[in-house]
């Protein structure tokens, strides 16, 4: 470490430094309503940032009075899940990185003392950062860059968390209607099995027709317990994801909503995705920020040290005068040169512009595929809906026409109401795995689709 000494009259620029230094300050509301306003664009419901860490008891307590619809329960999960709370903390983080960037390091105050035989050598030194005060543009702007990736990224957390609760409702609520349908099936079942065997007593039915209805009847109860399994599963992960400690202090419609017209065009939803998509946005920050970081680091790569300050010296008797000075620091590039902190900088930015590439790709190939999954699953639900379920009952229907006339035995009626059974399943199917993939497709065109769209029972 060099010291030099300058004339006394640099000392001003250390009051301007600390003054400047002093400007930056933390927002009234922490970069929110920006996250409400990107948010807002995208959806009916509005968010709130319980900052005082209560949930909003009077708006959720409204919501649980009713069964909730689908936009209620996004409502609620936006406005009580505690893991969107928490990701809106990180704008808190981020704007205090931008806060002390603004802000220089405090000043450093350093002191030599030494005495021999009555002789003394006595230095003393009150230093700063100039180099901060120089590099501070920079830097500032590189943090606000950040801060406004972060609420980017927050508000693509908002609006994931929708499509979640969207999905979870669909599930939900179809599994009521499933369960609901199965305990009627299982009723029907154990009656016909009852009237089976009281027929096979009274020697009007063989044993093979009256084991064929006590078999239905047997599967009717199993399919009854699965689809109660599954009506709790999805329960308790709406639950977890409305942030209710309880799935019982809510209620559902017992079916799910209508399929809608028509279905939407592949070339508006793509219009649309590249438009809207924050996570394409957040990147591109971030490569902004990162080509300023490294701007930053080839500016720094000899010096990025240089302390400034008043000093006294005193040396000799302690009845003498100090003298007075300016002390100056800074690092002599003798073995460090910089080169692998502008190295690193340009690999990092390399890499960021290279997955911001990929991601575009990814999110070309997300939309297509979300897109064609919606569409079949449409036309899936729209068949069963005008094609197949309202001829599996005009054929129940005829046969109990020709029951009621002696020209249909009631093994065969029988028979035929349990094809309508199967049709009725697979059309409340076909309508949830519609309503799911229109949530994902939903999320394509708004950033990354995130693997919530299973429609299994066992998921």
């Amino acid at each position: 470490m060099a010291r030099l000494v300058f004339r006394p009259s640099l000392l001003g620029l250390a009051i301007v430094a600390g003054m400047l230094g002093g400007c930056a300050s933390f927002s009234r509301d922490g970069g929110f309503e920006d996250v409400r306003s990107i948010a807002g664009r995208h959806l009916k419901q509005d968010i709130a940032w319980q900052r005082e860490g209560m949930p909003m008891q009077a708006r959720t307590e409204e919501l649980l009075g009713q069964p909730l619809g689908i936009d209620d329960a996004v409502q609620m999960a936006l406005l009580n899940n505690r893991g969107l709370q928490a990701s809106f903390a990180e704008l808190g983080i981020a704007e205090a990185d931008l806060v002390q960037a603004g802000r220089l390091p405090n000043p450093r105050f350093s002191m030599l003392y030494a005495r021999r035989d009555g002789e003394y050598k006595i230095e003393q030194a009150f230093t700063f950062n100039v180099f901060s005060l120089l590099t501070m543009p920079q830097a500032k702007a590189i943090e606000q860059r950040r801060f406004e990736q972060t609420k980017r990224d927050v508000s693509l957390r908002v609006l994931a968390l929708a499509q979640t609760a969207r999905q979870a409702w669909v599930q939900a609520v179809a599994a009521e209607q499933s369960a609901l349908y199965a305990a009627q099936v299982m009723q029907a079942a154990e009656a016909a099995a009852e009237l089976a065997r009281r027929m096979n007593r009274q020697g009007n039915w063989n044993k093979l027709d009256q084991a064929r209805e006590q078999s239905f009847y047997a599967d009717a109860a199993l399919e009854y317990a699965a689809a109660r399994e599954y009506q709790i599963v999805t329960r308790e992960r709406l639950s977890r994801v409305l942030g209710l400690a309880d799935s019982q202090h809510f209620s559902l419609p017992q079916r799910l909503p209508d399929l809608p017209s028509q279905e939407n065009d592949l070339l508006q939803v793509q219009q649309q995705a590249f438009t809207q998509r924050l996570d394409l946005q957040a990147m591109r920050v971030e490569v902004d920020a990162l080509a300023k970081q490294l701007g930053l680091s080839k500016t720094t790569r000899l010096i990025n040290v240089l302390d400034i300050g008043p000093a006294r010296v005193l040396e000799g008797r302690r009845s003498e005068a100090y003298k007075k000075g300016i002390t100056l620091g800074f690092e002599l590039p003798l073995f460090d040169w910089g080169g692998a902190r502008v190295k690193r900088a340009e690999a990092i930015y390399t890499q960021a512009l290279e997955r911001t590439a990929q991601a575009t790709v990814d999110a070309e190939s997300e939309i297509r595929a979300a897109y064609a999954r919606y569409r079949v699953r449409y036309e899936v639900a729209r068949h069963f809906q005008d094609e197949i379920v309202p001829l599996r009952k005009r054929i129940l229907q005829e046969n109990q026409l020709r029951y009621n006339g002696m020209l249909l035995s009631a093994f065969e009626l029988l028979a035929d109401a349990r094809m309508q059974v199967n049709s009725v399943n697979q059309y409340i199917s076909a309508v949830r795995d519609f309503w799911l993939a229109e949530a994902t497709l939903t999320m394509a065109t708004l950033g990354p689709v995130a693997e919530l769209d299973s429609y299994g029972r066992g998921d």
